[in-house]
């Protein structure tokens, strides 16, 4: 903190702002009297949010930007040493689930350009051990063709977004690849929901693992192996779940997500509100004793608005959609406070009484007559320029 008010401008006034200094900020007390810090603050704030000068055996600065999946893409400086820590967070989670580092490795990424085969599974894991090969694809690729190219390379271990594994799950279940080498399967990006774990888990008879990160400050959270709970980073970040109020949220309390990078002298990512909720776990039987996370829920904007202001996780009644129509992927816009797009692809055209049935069940699901408007496509929903999807986006 000291370094920051020093060599940022921004965040001593920030500071200053909230009638605090450096030795109230190393309280409990007085950290949490400093307001948060939004997305739009750090936008503002220009090059006067960065630090002019960086401890010299923090290695090199560079700039990392957010996908813009919240609409708010930030650019955060980072430096060597942030580079080390997240390498030691993947090996950590790569550990705690026991990946084979001598097996194949296939990532499917927004960044792959090309088909790319490579000798070794890239850093971390080939700086400190012997590795398989790797495979990298690109997340636009047809789904097909990525079930072949899976197939042929039969991987031990799949890194892959949400929305591109429920596809790959489908495609595979109807013509019968069940992919036999495929021990792990790692999520990352996206809200990974628990139908998709269990349809992947069940069609490739392999364990889902789910990974929190972010562009801004590296690995959030690990699942744990044992319970399923989320693990903070407690090495690197402080992660607060916080009420609207401010106030800490209890276990099994939703609350705005709250971060403090440790490690980053370069940017002042201090009481951070990335954009997230999150649901507060309890305390994990594995006896690692970190805060843990029962949930990661996404963005704010996937929170429904009510035509009375108040905000909360959507129901859309997804479980039922295929006993009314043949629905092979939907997605839910709110584009004003009563008028919902409904998007859905679906095998065939649907008849009026199924559209009929389908308005029914989602509007008792939502608990609200919206105005629903359907939008179809023909084989699927385009996903954000960052390769993301979203069951339910808000744009009120």
């Amino acid at each position: 903190v000291a370094h920051c008010i020093a060599h940022s401008p921004f965040f001593a006034h920030r500071v200053q702002q909230a009638g605090l200094s450096a030795h109230d900020l190393s309280t409990a007390e007085g950290f949490l009297r400093l307001p948060p810090l939004s997305r739009r603050m750090l936008q503002a704030a220009g090059d006067t949010f960065y630090c002019s000068v960086v401890p010299q055996n923090h290695g090199a600065v560079y700039t990392t930007q957010t996908s813009g999946s919240t609409g708010e893409p930030v650019v955060v400086r980072k430096t060597g040493l942030n580079q080390l820590n997240w390498f030691a967070a993947n090996l950590q989670d790569h550990l705690w689930h026991k990946r084979d580092f001598s097996k194949r490795l296939c990532v499917i990424r927004p960044q792959v350009t090309a088909y790319t085969h490579q000798k070794s599974w890239g850093p971390p894991a080939h700086l400190l051990y012997k590795t398989g090969d790797s495979l990298a694809l690109p997340i636009t690729t047809d789904i097909g063709q990525l079930a072949q190219w899976i197939d042929e390379f039969a991987p031990d271990n799949l890194l892959i977004y949400p929305n591109m594994l429920k596809a790959l799950t489908e495609h595979c279940l109807t013509h019968a690849i069940s992919f036999t080498e495929l021990q792990h399967i790692r999520t990352i990006g996206e809200t990974l929901s628990t139908e998709n774990r269990l349809a992947a888990s069940t069609a490739f008879t392999a364990k889902v693992e789910d990974l929190y990160s972010s562009q801004e400050v590296g690995v959030i959270a690990i699942e744990c192996p044992l319970s399923g709970l989320y693990h903070v980073s407690v090495e690197n970040l402080i992660v607060e779940v916080v009420r609207e109020n401010g106030t800490a949220c209890a276990p099994s309390e939703t609350g705005r997500v709250v971060i403090t990078d440790l490690h980053n002298f370069a940017t002042p990512l201090i009481r951070y509100d990335i954009g997230d909720y999150a649901e507060v776990g309890e305390a994990c039987p594995c006896g690692r004793g970190s805060l843990t996370l029962k949930k990661i829920g996404g963005r704010e904007r996937n929170l429904i608005v009510m035509p009375d202001g108040k905000r909360h996780w959507p129901l859309t009644g997804f479980t039922s959609f295929r006993e009314i129509a043949p629905i092979q992927q939907y997605q839910l816009i709110q584009q004003q406070l009563e008028t919902i797009e409904v998007r859905l692809v679906a095998a065939r055209a649907l008849t009026g009484a199924e559209e009929a049935k389908l308005r029914t069940t989602i509007q008792k699901a939502l608990g609200y007559p919206f105005q629903l408007c359907f939008t179809y496509f023909d084989t699927r929903i385009p996903v954000a320029a960052n390769g993301k999807f979203e069951e339910f986006i808000c744009r009120v």
